[in-house]
């Protein structure tokens, strides 16, 4: 699980690194920290677009070859990164870059392999465990490289490591999906294994509900270090200490989503516990944000708890998004990160594009609206969907049992 933990976090530190560096970044490419930010949308639009492709393909011909060909990616496009000498060839060195750690995305799919459904939440909440450790070390190396080596070592190191996770994976990497020689991978295949994700009701509810909630967490993760940086004027390793508090924060939620399992309280209770404090915390940081109010240690606290409930409430959503249709998990795992990144794109994107240098505004009111999507979106449209599909099954049910009793027809 240790392992699989470090790749399903290579597309979080591919983003959290970095955020210690985009002053420095724009100081050298002689563009603003905020149009470098846009390395940040780059890099989780391409995220977004290659997960659509790396799904049906890892139901077909395996986890393991997906994810080793990305990681080998990540590491080409990281170098490149590093000696980029423009924004624009930075930003396609990151959109490339994204294409490659989008493969350990299947990370999620490889769990859905091996574990039933009440396994897997425990499991994918050590997995969000394991990301965060990584998320919490993040921006404090980072730091520590750009005061080291510049920007550019933070590219080299992260090259490093993606080759020391390709070794990891070609040598202690089993293939975990169940392949069928005789399945084709035809467009025709790929498309009907979509169509199947997003028309069913549940799994789509829950995709829509984790993709606002995902992208509630990517606003906070471009408009903190524009505020934090750019509007207060911490230091780069200031930031990354708050940074780390709040991964620390993500990684307290997922294991007290574990602590509550075991002592029996249900993934929904725990989704409304944990969407609740999130869109409550995201209405109070606008609240004083628009009363001009807004102090680093409050703003920073009420992130935390955003972060708190996204621990709490990701590993149940993920859960629930997949456990319908377990024959395609690469297909469901891919739609759902796909669709969560674009979001994430979008409003990180948006955040970057409304910051007005002198406040938390953007950002606020980008992860308010988000997290109360993500509320309205489980109460009405997620658990709604669940109790028609439950009804459904509760009424077939004694019509097969009545139908298996009939006698055969002579």
């Amino acid at each position: 699980m240790l392992m699989l933990g470090f790749l399903a976090a290579v597309p979080y530190s591919g983003i959290d690194i970095n955020l210690p560096a985009l002053a420095a970044t724009g100081a050298t490419l002689g563009v603003s920290p905020s149009e470098v930010g846009l390395t940040m949308s780059a890099f989780m639009l391409s995220l977004a677009v290659a997960l659509l492709i790396y799904g049906p393909v890892s139901d077909r011909f395996g986890r393991k070859p997906v994810i080793a060909f990305g990681i080998a990616l990540f590491v080409v496009a990281s170098l490149a990164c590093a000696v980029a000498q423009s924004l624009p060839a930075l930003l396609i060195s990151r959109f490339v870059q994204g294409i490659g750690a989008a493969s350990t995305a299947m990370t999620f799919a490889v769990i859905r392999d091996l574990f039933n459904e009440a396994t897997a939440r425990g499991k994918i909440a050590n997995v969000v465990v394991a990301i965060n450790v990584v998320t919490v070390i993040a921006p404090t190396a980072g730091a520590a490289l750009l005061t080291i080596g510049g920007w550019r070592s933070i590219y080299a190191i992260q090259a490093g490591i993606g080759a020391l996770l390709l070794l990891a994976v070609m040598f202690g990497f089993a293939e975990s999906a169940r392949l069928d020689p005789a399945k084709r991978l035809a467009p025709e295949t790929v498309i009907r294994s979509y169509v199947r994700v997003l028309t069913h009701p549940v799994s789509l509810a829950y995709i829509l509900v984790g993709a606002a909630g995902g992208a509630a967490v990517f606003a906070y993760v471009t408009g903190s270090s524009l505020f934090f940086i750019g509007v207060v004027g911490l230091r780069p390793d200031q930031y990354g200490l708050i940074f780390s508090a709040c991964s620390a924060a993500v990684m307290g939620g997922a294991l007290l989503d574990g602590r509550l399992g075991r002592l029996g309280l249900s993934a929904a209770s725990v989704l409304t516990i944990g969407l609740t404090l999130s869109a409550a915390a995201a209405a109070g940081l606008l609240a004083i944000t628009l009363a001009g109010l807004a102090q680093p240690a409050v703003v920073a606290m009420l992130l935390m708890a955003v972060a708190l409930a996204f621990g709490m409430t990701m590993p149940n959503i993920m859960n629930a998004t997949m456990e319908p249709l377990p024959d395609i998990a690469g297909a469901v795992s891919a739609t759902a990160g796909s669709i969560q990144m674009t979001a994430g794109a979008a409003a990180s994107g948006l955040v970057a594009a409304l910051f007005d240098g002198r406040s938390a505004l953007s950002m606020s009111a980008v992860i308010a609206a988000c997290s109360l999507l993500a509320l309205i979106g489980y109460i009405l449209v997620a658990r709604s969907a669940e109790r028609r599909t439950h009804s459904k099954a509760v009424v077939a049910s004694p019509v097969i049992e009545v139908a298996a009793g009939l006698p055969e027809k002579l």
